[in-house]
């Protein structure tokens, strides 16, 4: 007979949303894995990448196997090592929030009797959606602004509204969770402290914040808008990549090994779509604020879109054709300088003529 398993004391879901501070808690967070441990915390898993698998495997999206061999079954796997624990544990990835209400529903009762908290991240929905958009195209999405506007998914359902609009998420999410158990962690305004966002998701969790390494400096910095529209007329020539190679050539080395060290002019939103993004602001405070959830940072950021507030954003269609060509001759410069490098004096495919 097989020893009777317990659940752990408390168990934390963070599931968003999407271009909220994610990448930067996730660093602070599996950076410091071990002092978590210390501390009572657990993170099943064997990193970062399971618990994204785990966000899909619980959505049961298909052809999840392509991703890895491995990854199907991610979500129980997380759930059995959890089980049987003595301290907390953490699940964080923002692929999460895009669960179906019967899949978030089954996420929130697979950990038995434990006290199960709901971390969300949120900033203003224009916001999301602009930094989503991007976030899309650097991950090899050929869509326009305009059809995400129509209500095109930019590429998956993971860069649509549906994980964009926190409402919708929060209404999927919390039936049944006792307000002071579900958590909106409000992004940090300009002028604010960085690291505040990483100190108000350990008051959440229960740690002291002042022991763990937390940087300063955005982690997942957006692409200018001439750069962005660049990398969308290119990813239409960059057919045939699983996804793990888009990560690795298209968002790691065009996007953020390149492109990112260019000169760059942040990119928003047309102003003809900014009353639709300031009701949906108003809807989630007003649900944030009806139910009672437990809030951190202001949640009137939520009506004060950061593009917005400073000015000077460009919109893709402001970028001319000879700012494009600009930007795709530095960016061949560079591709060469490293073919040059990696290779020798002489190019792979020339070898043969020699």
């Amino acid at each position: 007979m097989s020893p009777a398993r317990h659940a752990p004391r408390r168990a934390f879901l963070h599931i968003g949303l999407p271009k909220t501070g994610t990448t930067y808690l996730q660093h602070v967070l599996w950076g410091n894995r071990d002092r978590l441990r210390k501390d009572g915390v657990l993170l099943p898993g064997f990193g970062h990448r399971e618990h994204l698998w785990a966000a899909l495997d619980l959505q049961e999206r298909p052809r999840l196997a392509k991703r890895h061999a491995k990854a199907p079954g991610s979500w129980q796997r997380l759930v059995d090592e959890a089980a049987g624990r003595d301290e907390d544990v953490l699940l964080t990835h923002e692929f999460f929030c895009g669960a179906s209400a019967e899949q978030a529903a089954r996420a929130l009762s697979a950990f038995g009797d434990a006290e199960v908290h709901l971390v969300i991240t949120a900033r203003p929905s224009a916001d999301v959606v602009s930094a989503g958009w991007q976030e899309s195209v650097k991950n090899g999405s050929t869509v326009d602004l305009d059809a995400v506007m129509a209500g095109k998914a930019a590429g998956g359902p993971e860069f649509s509204m549906r994980t964009w609009d926190l409402a919708g998420v929060l209404e999927r999410w919390t039936p049944g969770l006792p307000p002071e158990r579900v958590h909106v962690l409000v992004m940090p305004g300009p002028g604010e402290p960085r690291d505040a966002h990483w100190q108000h998701f350990a008051e959440v969790i229960g740690v002291d914040p002042h022991g763990y390494d937390a940087p300063v400096e955005s982690l997942n910095p957006a692409l200018g808008i001439v750069q962005i529209e660049l990398l969308r007329q290119v990813n239409k020539h960059l057919t045939g990549y699983s996804a793990l190679e888009r990560g690795v050539w298209i968002r790691g080395y065009l996007a953020e090994d390149l492109l990112a060290g260019q000169e760059r002019e942040r990119g928003g939103l047309p102003t003809q779509y900014l009353d639709r993004f300031a009701e949906l602001d108003r809807a989630a405070a007003s649900l944030v604020a009806d139910r009672g959830f437990d809030v951190k940072g202001d949640l009137a950021r939520l009506g004060a879109p950061q593009q917005v507030a400073t000015g000077g954003a460009r919109v893709p269609e402001s970028v001319s054709p000879e700012e494009l060509l600009e930007s795709a001759g530095r960016l061949v410069a560079a591709i060469v300088a490293d073919v040059r490098a990696s290779t020798g004096d002489v190019p792979p495919r020339f070898r043969g003529n020699l």
